[in-house]
Parts: structure tokens; C-alpha cells; sequence
């Protein structure tokens, strides 16, 4: 006898989203039926109708942190046997980091059922809700083994000194924009008649605003 649950039971059964569910239900791919009080059933036996790889990721932000690579990687491999392992060295404040964005791209295209990382902080430093929307809307299973923070101490105090070189380097870029303008606007007003154009004094220097 066929046994039917909820969506929710379903995704769980068959380790996908619920709108992946929905999206399989939507073509064919799934047995589904309606209560009387038209609720959506799921036939949850057997496995799951397309086998898509799972894809669990590590980090670290330097290479002399290898043995912590290796510790996560073994940590994944333990918890998903079967999943694809993707180990990488880079900051977490990197978005542009060569294999995580190929992980983006598979999300985005819904090339895998299933995204994993030991925490939220070895995907990215800040900005994962981004990542939860992203795999919400691709289909894709985030799955984060710890809610907690990993990171040791020198990593964070190596992420902090990055953001703070750049807005460093901000700041001294706009110091030196500060001092051409007041440079542009004492040769304006020492012209005779010369009224002061803020904007104008701007764009001479190459300041768009």
C-alpha cells in the first residue's frame, strides 16, 4: 500500500527543498495526490527521481591551515559519504573565490540537490542570508552541519585587518580627492569674477557624483 505525507515529510524523506518538490511534482516526475480539503500528498517510496551529487565545501584562509582543511574535509566525508568534496584556501571575505563560484553557478542552475559546509562562516564571512536565498531559489538543500562559529582566532583577526585596509584605502582615496578639489577650488576663486562650481570642481578631478 502506497503511503502519502505532507510536502514538508516528503523533502525530508527524499533530502530536497520543498520547492524542488514542488518543481518535480510539476512535472510528473513525482506520485501526488489531493485531500479533500485539497491538500497536496506525496508518495514517499522509493528514492528521489533524479540523483543530483551533493556538494559538501571547506575552507580555510591560509595554507598554513591545511591541517584544518583536511579535519573539516574528513568531517564532511564522514557525515555525507557519498557527497563531492570541495576544498579551498581563501578569505571568507573573498566572494570571488575560483571554486566557491563555481558552487554558485551549479546552485543557480540547479545542477545539485544538495549544498553543505560545517558552518555558516566557511561559505562565506558575512552575507549568508545571500547564500540561503540563492539556494532557495535554485532548489537547493543548504545544509550547515554547526550554527556556530569555527574560525580560530588568527583567521578572524587576518579577516578584521582585511576590512580594515580597505576601508583604509577608501579613506586615503578620498583624502587625496579632498586635497586636488581644494587645490581646483582656490584656483577658482582666485580668478577675477570666479564663482565656485562644486560639481564642476569634482568632475575636473575625475570625481563622478
Amino acid at each position: 500500500m502506497k503511503k502519502y505525507v505532507t510536502p514538508k515529510e516528503a523533502a525530508e524523506h527524499l533530502g530536497v527543498s520543498i520547492s524542488t518538490l514542488r518543481r518535480w511534482d510539476k512535472e510528473g516526475r513525482l506520485d501526488s495526490i489531493r485531500t479533500k480539503g485539497n491538500q497536496r500528498r506525496f508518495c514517499v517510496q522509493g528514492e528521489a527521481p533524479q540523483s543530483k551529487p551533493i556538494v559538501a565545501y571547506a575552507r580555510v584562509s591560509t595554507h598554513s591551515q591545511r591541517d584544518d582543511l583536511d579535519r573539516q574535509a574528513e568531517f564532511l566525508r564522514s557525515k555525507y559519504p557519498n557527497a563531492e568534496i570541495v576544498t579551498e584556501v581563501g578569505s571568507g571575505l573573498n566572494f570571488k573565490r575560483r571554486k566557491f563560484l563555481k558552487i554558485l553557478e551549479r546552485i543557480y542552475s540547479s545542477d545539485i540537490s544538495a549544498f553543505v559546509v560545517a558552518y555558516p562562516d566557511r561559505a562565506v564571512r558575512f552575507g549568508f542570508p545571500l547564500l540561503e536565498w540563492l539556494c532557495q531559489k535554485g532548489g537547493v538543500k543548504l545544509v550547515v552541519l554547526h550554527e556556530g562559529k569555527l574560525s580560530p582566532e588568527q583567521e578572524l583577526v587576518e579577516d578584521i585587518l582585511s576590512i580594515l585596509h580597505c576601508f583604509s584605502a577608501r579613506l586615503y582615496g578620498l583624502r587625496k580627492y579632498q586635497k586636488q578639489v581644494t587645490q581646483a577650488v582656490q584656483e577658482k576663486t582666485s580668478e577675477p569674477d570666479g564663482e565656485v562650481d562644486t560639481k564642476q570642481c569634482l568632475e575636473d578631478q575625475g570625481v563622478s557624483i
